[in-house]
């Protein structure tokens, strides 16, 4: 379609799970996308599972968690497809644990990661998109409105990035750049250790999220879905 033919993309965390279903989806739609992971040879990987078209996909080794990183993949996008038009924050980690043994250090790797490092990556991204009138996806969870034990540092994290998201959606609409958050429930992923498997079938898929940005980028420009729940449709089997 026209609307994303040769758009630019840059999806945090595309290496796997969520940011690879988006990335697929978006490519199959005609548009550019840059990728990164922590490691550039994952990114790479990716990338060749994704579309062997060189020219289509560019594979970035990027630290959300850094705003240096950001700025420089950010940058390194801009080059390389000669502009930015949507930001899809992705990047997630997810340490659990009750107060008692929570560490530090797991308390500091989620907030870096999950609420910082999408702080780094849209203000790293936000002069490009003003230019593009661009948009601002960001994947947060269900778990940004529901808490449950021993996800302090999760929940935390989510409840932020929720609100950070609402709250630069009304920053930056102003300038035509629309911002939107996707809180999916249970998805079929790589998150926490898991490895997906014939039982996850029941759970949201990554494709199914990319389909959803997909819907979002085409709504008509006077309306902004600014926060979405979704769900799988039917409750894991007992």
């Amino acid at each position: 379609m026209e609307i994303f033919k040769d758009k630019v993309a840059y999806i945090t965390g595309g290496s796997k799970g969520i940011g690879f279903g988006v990335a697929k989806i978006l490519l199959a739609k005609g548009m550019k996308v840059a990728i990164t992971s922590r490691s550039l040879k994952a990114a790479e990987h990716a990338a060749v599972a994704l579309n062997s078209d060189a020219s289509r996909v560019f594979a970035c080794e990027s630290n959300v968690g850094s705003m240096a990183s950001e700025q420089k993949v950010v940058q390194s996008v801009i080059d390389h497809f000669g502009g930015l038009d949507l930001l899809v924050a992705n990047a997630g980690v997810g340490h659990f644990a009750p107060i008692e043994t929570l560490t530090e250090e797991d308390w500091k790797d989620t907030i870096d990661t999950n609420l910082t490092g999408v702080f780094n990556s849209v203000k790293a991204s936000v002069e490009a998109l003003k230019k593009s009138k661009g948009y601002i996806i960001t994947i947060a969870s269900l778990a940004g409105t529901n808490f449950f034990e021993n996800g302090a540092a999760y929940n935390a994290s989510k409840f932020g990035l929720v609100g950070f998201t609402q709250a630069i959606m009304l920053d930056l609409r102003k300038y035509g750049i629309k911002v939107s958050t996707i809180m999916p429930g249970s998805v079929a992923t790589h998150f926490n250790n898991h490895t997906p498997n014939d039982e996850d079938a029941w759970k949201i898929q990554p494709e199914d999220i990319g389909e959803l940005v997909v819907d979002i980028l085409q709504m008509n420009p006077r309306t902004l879905p600014s926060k979405i729940e979704v769900r799988p449709s039917m409750p894991a089997k007992g």
